[in-house]
């Protein structure tokens, strides 16, 4: 249970944090200050149109039913052993796009994913998007993808929020408080960080992206690979960012 404890509890703050920053850095009914979260399809990018309270609820439902899955991780480890081992489920070898893959079904994964999924549903009210579960197929080929795709999420979000909460020393640092005011400040550089992630990290873009379950984790690595060409991928590099598998130091 201490692994269990120490895995979930690593894995779940970085989501907790975004969730709050979203929650206290948005109005969910109308963007404020400029900082819209309103999508449009074909511009930066996007492949969705959400208005900005749409955007708002996509996001917070997709960043909640990544908490549940972080959540129930070790016992979807279980099934996913389960399904890759079944001998009622052979597997073909074949070319999924993304170079030659085993493509299985993962029936027990997936009912535990829908149950999750009807878990958050349930929690959050209407939901925005795509229901759709892809496993055993080009997008998703078997159950060890999944787990995969699923442990990168704290990864994602980790560098983003210590960044954004690194924002303030920033500003206070005589070596780096000049970039800081000639970016605008730590307030408007941490709402521009924000609304760009939450739009663009979430805008259905990436290869086989979209409003499935899927799509959103696809989105939300797209944005992490174009980090490089934003105005502020200096502030992350002062804030100590190494990269999204590497580390991040003081």
């Amino acid at each position: 249970f201490g692994d269990l404890h120490a895995y979930v509890g690593a894995n779940q703050r970085p989501i907790d944090g975004m969730i709050r920053l979203l929650e206290e850095n948005f109005n969910p009914q109308a963007a404020e200050g400029g900082y819209s979260l309103e999508l449009r399809d074909g511009v930066g990018g996007a492949k969705l149109s959400h208005s900005h309270a749409t955007q708002y609820k996509f996001v917070l439902q997709s960043l909640s039913l990544w908490r549940e899955v972080v959540h129930n991780m070790f016992h979807l480890y279980i099934l996913a052993e389960r399904d890759l081992l079944s001998k009622d489920s052979p597997y073909r070898l074949m070319n999924t796009g993304q170079g030659m893959n085993r493509v299985q079904s993962a029936p027990r994964i997936g009912r535990a994913m829908h149950d999750i999924l009807s878990r958050v549903q349930a929690r959050v009210g209407s939901w925005v998007g795509l229901s759709v579960v892809h496993l055993g197929d080009r997008d998703v080929p078997n159950a060890l993808v999944f787990i995969d795709k699923y442990t990168q999420i704290a990864r994602i979000l980790d560098p983003i929020v210590r960044t954004v909460e690194a924002l303030p020393g920033l500003a206070e640092d005589p070596r780096t408080a000049r970039v800081m005011k000639r970016l605008g400040g730590p307030d408007h550089i941490r709402k521009v960080i924000l609304c760009d992630f939450f739009k663009h990290g979430f805008d259905g873009s990436g290869s086989d992206g979209g409003s499935c379950i899927d799509g959103r984790l696809t989105s939300a690595w797209n944005w992490c690979s174009r980090l490089e060409k934003k105005q502020y991928h200096s502030i992350f590099m002062l804030a100590g960012f190494q990269g999204f598998d590497g580390d991040f130091r003081k």
